[in-house]
């Protein structure tokens, strides 16, 4: 079935109309797509013309969009984004395979890094990007064929390969822990705590694992990367509850200590997650298989 053509407007002007929605002025349309306010004007004129609707309010010396153009910005958005993101993939590498790969910062940069040479020796027609997020998303409005994330692995209309579970560590530096060490993990509770904004539940579970049930919020400052809690911690701050694999050297050198008990599994663990669309595409196979025979149990590499 083809389309009629009045359901097809050009993207020129769906593009000034859904700009207009996110920057609120033709000035600033005009100024990123590079056009006059008068060819902005047109485009939405062109638009309102082809669909037989008033898109634009012009009663207020600026332009704003109706409330029924503002709904129907909000879903062209996620359209235009795909085009430009499928145009943007064909432009890069059209003659070689390409996967576009979202990554956690920290864990990609200590887990996978150290073991990405070997996938671009027996790859090398893979051109792998990557770029980070510290949150889930949604595949359909972001440029990324597979991600590397932490949860549950229960994104919709997706697959997943388990890639390591997390084992977390209470720890502190020595400046800290003047007393020594704590023999109650209750007593953790009087010390300040260092939270990682990723793992709002992590010291609620900890506790628990302590067989410690708390009913209020636990209080102390809150850090958005593992990065930046390391720091804090390392610095005598507060005691953080750190993957053991990133702590690993800082523990064996002293520079932070273990302030109470072995190492405890978190509820997560870190996954491949891929569109079930895309299962067949060579180069997220390629990736998947190639990461399958480095997840657990994983090889020792140094870190």
């Amino acid at each position: 079935m083809i389309t009629p053509r009045r359901f097809l407007p050009s993207i020129s002007s769906l593009r000034a109309l859904e700009a207009l929605d996110r920057l609120g002025s033709a000035s600033a349309v005009a100024e990123e797509l590079s056009l006059t306010q008068s060819a902005v004007s047109r485009q939405l004129q062109a638009l309102e013309t082809q669909m037989g609707a008033v898109l634009v309010d012009r009663g207020h010396k600026r332009l704003t969009l109706t409330p029924a153009a503002r709904d129907y910005a909000a879903e062209i958005r996620q359209a235009l984004t795909q085009i430009t993101n499928a145009s943007l993939r064909l432009q890069v590498a059209p003659m070689s395979g390409t996967l576009n790969l979202a990554i956690l910062p920290t864990f990609g940069m200590r887990w996978l890094m150290p073991r990405l040479p070997e996938f671009a020796r027996l790859h090398p027609e893979v051109t792998l990007n990557m770029a980070t997020r510290l949150v889930p998303f949604n595949f359909a409005t972001e440029p990324f064929d597979a991600a590397l994330h932490f949860g549950s692995g229960d994104w919709p209309g997706t697959d997943k390969l388990l890639l390591k579970h997390e084992h977390v560590l209470a720890v502190a530096a020595p400046s800290l822990l003047t007393r020594g060490r704590p023999g109650d993990p209750r007593a953790l509770l009087r010390m300040p705590l260092l939270h990682i904004q990723t793992r709002p539940r992590a010291w609620s579970d900890w506790f628990a694992a302590q067989d410690i049930r708390l009913t209020q919020p636990i209080p102390g400052m809150i850090y958005d990367q593992y990065s930046t809690i390391t720091q804090a911690a390392l610095h005598g701050l507060g005691v953080a509850l750190m993957p053991d694999y990133l702590v690993e050297q800082d523990v064996a050198t002293g520079r932070l200590i273990p302030v109470y008990g072995p190492a405890v599994e978190t509820p997560g663990a870190y996954y491949l997650v891929w569109p079930t669309a895309k299962s067949q595409d060579p180069s997220v196979a390629a990736f998947r298989e190639w990461l399958s025979t480095q997840a657990e149990p994983e090889d020792p590499l140094p870190r």
